[in-house]
């Protein structure tokens, strides 16, 4: 009772658009979507324990695979995040051989967009300016990467 319970707890945390693609009776998806416009205490409770009643009519185990399945995704989220961060960064020192080597790996990228991202970043870095072209630079890589 007290895994379902903590499961209940796990999906309460969840956005509206996971909920949703979790498979799940329609009453627990109601109840957890509704949890999110509880904002005081008490009532929160009672809606999670009445979430807590709902999970023991549910098979728990398709749950607990989306939740991994979720969990994993943003784990894979974060770290190409960071990957991005530090190709943004290394690039901005003036590392030349990554810039080829990203042109390698994503041959249908625009040399010369990416070079002039690259070099507006290193001017703005250079000159102690706010971090637009960092930025602008980074959702080029990103962009690039997802193709």
């Amino acid at each position: 009772m007290l895994a379902l319970q903590a499961l209940g707890e796990r999906l309460v945390g969840l956005a509206a658009d996971q909920i949703s693609k979790i498979e799940m009776p329609p009453e627990l998806r109601e109840a957890l979507l509704f949890m999110a416009t509880i904002k005081k205490g008490e009532a929160r409770r009672r809606q999670l324990q009445y979430i807590g009643a709902l999970m023991r009519e549910v098979d728990p185990e398709p749950i607990e695979k989306a939740l991994d399945t979720i969990a994993r995704g943003e784990l894979q989220d974060a770290e190409q995040f960071r990957k991005l961060e530090r190709w943004r960064d290394e690039l901005i020192k003036g590392n030349d051989a990554l810039q080829e080597e990203i042109l390698n790996l994503f041959p249908g990228c625009d040399r010369q967009a990416l070079r002039r991202q690259v070099l507006n970043a290193r001017k703005e870095r250079e000159h102690g300016k706010p971090p637009k072209a960092s930025r602008a630079l980074f959702r080029f890589l990103k962009e690039i990467s997802n193709r």
